[in-house]
């Protein structure tokens, strides 16, 4: 028995890629879902597919998890869900503020645009990375697609960042940093995937039930989940300044603490090394 058996008994991690809500028209990008289990393993069969219709047709929340399950082969009976998103669940306060009417003078680097970049967004430009703005980016798809079900299926906010309604919570996540995070890379490597040593020395995960990044990323996004649920204080978290209306994007902090691994070459080494997909076809 671990210290977090307690915790963890009856409790779901779910991570969801998200897509457009009209995905089905693009093979390159689409809902990925991966649910693990309270040791981390995971449940049932990851789906990839477009979730718009089972959002809109679930009435409840629990109508909501129950579909997430079956659409990923399994039955959820009972047990409290955490859902890790990656599309951003807020808008800037500055963009808010112009929709009212307001402005902010002053010229800043587009990294720090208050109209195009929420506190947490700057924040992790500061380090290097380059989250995508719901405004600039044109991902406004996704994002209002991960905050209508925020707001049908879990709109309590229960501090920054986080959202929960009975059975379930909502964070938002970014994958792309947890590439070059050991934390992650201890937890994937704990979670039964299949891997390979490629031509260089690497390991490189190839599990036959993660056939594209999506799945992937909602396989990060879960795992994000189980971390905030059992060591949260290894995820970066808002100050007492941060932004309810803004949310938050929790990453594992190891991501930040060595300056050289926000350079350029070892970020892409890494990435290549963890997360490179030998596979040419489209799923």
């Amino acid at each position: 028995m671990t210290e977090f058996d307690g915790v963890l008994k009856g409790h779901y991690f779910i991570g969801w890629d998200v897509g457009g809500w009209n995905c089905s028209k693009n093979s390159n990008s689409r809902d990925a879902l991966v649910i693990l289990d309270s040791q981390g393993q995971i449940v049932g069969l990851p789906w990839r597919g477009n979730l718009s219709s089972i959002i809109h047709e679930s009435p409840d929340q629990p109508s909501f998890i129950q579909a997430m399950f079956t659409l990923c082969k399994t039955e959820y009976l009972h047990g409290r869900v955490t859902l890790a998103i990656d599309t951003p669940l807020g808008f800037s306060d500055g963009f808010r503020t112009l929709l009212e009417g307001k402005y902010l003078d002053g010229e800043t680097p587009n990294a720090l645009n208050p109209y195009l970049f929420r506190k947490t967004e700057q924040f992790l430009a500061g380090w290097g990375y380059t989250p995508l703005s719901s405004i600039k980016d044109m991902i406004g798809s996704q994002a209002t697609k991960g905050m209508h079900v925020v707001a049908k299926f879990a709109a309590n906010i229960l501090r920054t960042g986080v959202w929960q309604n009975e059975n379930l919570t909502i964070i938002e996540a970014y994958p792309s940093p947890c590439a070059y995070s050991e934390l992650i890379f201890s937890m994937q490597k704990q979670a039964s995937l299949s891997w390979i040593i490629d031509e260089l020395g690497n390991e490189q995960l190839l599990d036959t039930r993660l056939p594209t990044q999506d799945h992937i990323d909602a396989l990060t996004c879960a795992l994000i989940a189980k971390l905030f649920v059992i060591r949260p204080q290894c995820l970066t978290a808002p100050d007492n300044n941060a932004s309810q209306k803004e949310g938050w994007i929790f990453v594992p902090k190891d991501c930040l603490q060595d300056e050289d691994k926000i350079k350029q070459g070892m970020k892409q080494e890494l990435l290549t090394a963890r997360t490179r997909l030998p596979f040419d076809k489209k799923q």
